[in-house]
This record gives structure tokens, sequence and C-alpha cells, in this order.
């Protein structure tokens, strides 16, 4: 079971830039500076590498290894300082492979420049070592005690781009060992790519029909960590859709329903499921998202999908999200039924600009108005709030879906890790051709790539408004 407390994630744009300049084709080492900026979930810290601050002439030299003069870091430490944001000192091993140690000159330089940083920045240095094949390892350099600066390892490094590559610090990143229930799911794609995608984090944000089978096949393909967040109770006409609950449960909160029905059906021989009650919506289950590597949008409010939007851009998580539409017609016979699923993450179009929901709808929400029955009342016939579309075999539908967009973009088989929006047509059996949509110009999600907790939206209610 993983056991990370801080992290790195980064956009693929900057990946990209940073091997470039890191990996030089002389294959000697090279460094650079960095700003990152932080995201802070419940238990774990993670740094956002937004920007590279790359060397100019005489800032740094190469010889064999790198080193940098005190210009340069003085620049890097202004461009943070004047975008409120942290330092990070990438350097590379060009003939290392997967997660990397530290020579005592690694250690000597980032110790020697930690208490400038956390003067100039009141943030930790953040170190980062790439290797040659493209793993990236990390550190944290956390004051203790005046004039005293420790090392506190990364778990993980998480580049988002197409795809979702990690580099795993296996000795808090355990990896997980496969067993006898897991041999049909392992011989699909394989030991190592199910170690690697078994010990992701997930988070299912919503524990409602989708949400339920979504978490009954994490846990029948071997994931160890699973955070489910909702602040529901299980109702009488819930039963037709949740695949976790029985009229015994009717009352009991939905997660803890949900989690111990999955803990008797996880594969994984150290099984976990994290509950929070509470809504993404608000600061409690806001930061438990956070602690994630990937999250399920299973919300059927624009409140939360808002939320989850700003979750997938700011703080480099992405969101799996899909959503029903039924209709009937004047006989009062199905007329149609649709499910779409796509992913929102740097480089794809948003939840918004995808039509996933209304943002006039977000503060009316925010205001209290989508829980009055009269304005609900009030509504047309077919208005999207009136909707109650999500039946036990569409929601299978729309799961099966989303758990192939994440699997896609987690696999890359065949280097095909982006299936683009799909969209579903029960009635008549087709579906579309997969859309590969941008955000609008004018969309404000793509500016705030990277910047986490300094993306100066206040998305949430804090826990004191509750």
């Amino acid at each position: 079971m993983s056991k990370v407390q801080f992290s790195v994630a980064l956009a693929g744009t900057v990946d990209r830039q940073a091997s470039v300049h890191l990996l030089r084709v002389d294959g000697q080492e090279d460094l650079c500076f960095a700003i990152w900026f932080p995201s802070l979930g419940r238990t774990r810290t993670t740094a956002l590498l937004r920007e590279l601050v790359l060397p100019v002439d005489g800032e740094r030299s190469v010889h064999g290894n790198a080193s940098f003069v005190s210009a340069y870091l003085e620049r890097a430490l202004e461009v943070a300082s004047i975008n409120s944001g942290g330092i990070a000192l990438l350097h590379s091993h060009p003939d290392g492979y997967g997660w990397q140690g530290m020579s005592r000159d690694d250690i000597e330089t980032e110790q020697g420049i930690a208490a400038s940083v956390w003067a100039a920045t009141d943030l930790p240095l953040v170190g980062l070592t790439l290797a040659g094949d493209g793993s990236w390892s990390a550190r944290f350099w956390n004051r203790t005690a005046p004039r005293i600066y420790e090392r506190n390892d990364c778990g993980t490094v998480r580049v988002i781009a197409d795809d979702l590559r990690v580099s795993f610090n296996n000795r808090l990143a355990f990896p997980p060992q496969s067993n006898g229930q897991q041999v049909r799911t392992v011989a699909a794609w394989g030991e190592a790519a199910q170690m690697d995608l078994t010990r992701l984090r997930v988070g299912i944000i919503g524990a409602g029909s989708v949400g339920s089978m979504i978490g009954e096949a994490l846990a029948r393909t071997g994931f160890e960590d699973v955070s489910l967040i909702d602040f529901d109770h299980v109702e009488e006409h819930n039963l037709d859709r949740l695949s976790y609950a029985t009229m015994r449960d009717i009352g009991r909160l939905k997660v803890e329903t949900m989690a111990e029905h999955l803990s008797e059906r996880a594969t994984a021989s150290e099984w976990h499921a994290e509950t929070t009650i509470a809504s993404v919506c608000h600061n409690k289950g806001f930061r438990a998202a956070l602690d994630c590597d990937l999250l399920f949008s299973c919300v059927d409010r624009p409140w939360g999908r808002y939320v989850l939007n700003l979750i997938a851009y700011a703080h480099l998580i992405p969101v799996f999200d899909g959503g029903i539409s039924a209709r009937m017609n004047r006989s009062s016979k199905l007329a149609g039924a649709d499910w779409k699923a796509l992913t929102a993450a740097p480089g794809r179009q948003c939840l918004q600009c995808a039509g996933q929901y209304d943002p006039s709808l977000v503060q009316m929400e925010r205001e209290g108005l989508l829980d009055d029955s009269s304005y609900i009342e009030g509504l047309p016939q077919g208005h999207i709030l009136k909707a109650r579309e999500n039946v036990f075999a569409f929601s299978m539908g729309c799961a099966n879906l989303q758990f192939l967009q994440m699997l896609a973009m987690v696999l890359a088989p065949l280097e095909q890790s982006n299936p683009g929006t799909q969209l579903y047509h029960f009635v008549g059996n087709t579906m579309e051709t997969p859309v590969f949509g941008e955000c609008h110009p004018d969309c404000q999600f793509p500016e705030l790539i990277g910047l986490g907790d300094r993306a100066g939206v206040a998305a949430v209610q804090s826990d004191s408004e509750l």
C-alpha cells in the first residue's frame, strides 16, 4: 500500500522541454531551475512544475557534471517571487534508469541552497533528477529547525500528457504483487503494466450508480488504494441501481456501504478504501481528491463538475467524466438514450468546453437554488435538472466507457492513449466518431494549468461554511 506524502507533477509540455534541455546529445549532465506551485491534499503535498527557468550564457557550466553560478539562482528566485511560486532544481543522470539515488555532490548542492530558497519563497526547495530513460525522481527539502533542512523523498512523479506516465519510488509506493485471483487480468497487459496501474491512487467522486460500478471494476482489477468521496445516504429508490446496497443498507452512508462491499470483492492482497463523507464542492472532499493520482467523475450536478474541471487543469489530476441522457416520446416510450465519456487533462478539451456542465448553473447551485423543489418544479419538461436517467443498464454503459478511458491513458496500448470524446446511442446502436476537441479561445482553464492552490479560484465551500 502506498505511503506517499510528497509528490511532483508536471504537464507533458514541461516534461518535453526539460528533457530536451537536460538529456544532451553529448551525454553530459545538465541542470536548470523551474517554478513550482503547491497542491495540498489531506495527506499529500504535491509540487506542480509550471515553467522552466532555463540558463543563459555564463550561468552554468557543463563539465561531465554540471554546476551553476549564484547569479542564475538569484534570477530564478526573482522569477519565483514575481509569480509567488517555489524553486525546483532539475538535473540529469543521462546513464541512469528508473528512480535515481543521489550522489554526495547532488546532496550538497541541493542542501546548500535550501535555506536561500526557503527565505526567498517561504516554500521548500524541490529537487528533481531525470534519468536517461525519461524517469523522474524527486524530493522536498523541508525546514525542520533553524538552519536545518531535511530531505523528504517523493513517492511519485507524474507526467500528464496524452498518456499518464508515473515514476515510482519503490520504497514509498510499494510495487504490488499479483496473485492467483488476477491471472486473467495480468495476462491482458502484462505484469509490469499491472504493477504500475494498480498502485495508482484512484478517487471516485460520487457513490451512485456509475461510481458503484467503477468501484467494482477497480476492486476486481487489483487496484490497492481507492478514495471514495460522497456525502449521501442509501435510500429505497437507489436500490435499482446501486450494485453494493440492499434493503438492509437503507439509511447508511453510501461511501461506508460501498467500501464494505468492495473489501469483500477486491483481488489485491493489500486493499484499502478511504472514505470521505463530504462533497467535492466542500474543502474536506476537495482536499481528499487532491491526494489522488486520477479521478472518476460520477457526479450529476454542475458545481461538482466545475470543481473537478479545476482539479484536472490547475492541480494536474486527470478526470474521467461521463454522462447519460434519456428521452421519452409523447407516448411515454423510450425514444433515445445516450452516454458519453471523456478525459479532462492538460492538452485536452475541458469539461466545460465539451458541454458536460452549464457554467451558468454553477452559481445557482452554490446559492442553493438547485435544492429548491419549487424552483425545480417550475423548470420546463425535459430540462437537464429534471433528468432521472441513471438506470442500472445505462449506468453500466457509461461506467464502462469511463473505465476504458482510464485504461487507455495509463496503459497507452500501441501508443494509443487518447480515445477522444466518445458518445454512444442506445437507440440505433451506434458509436459516433470520436471527437478530439479543443477549448474555446477564451476558456480560463488552460491558463490555470499547474497553478494548484495559487490558481486564485474560490471553487469550494470552506469547512467553516458547512
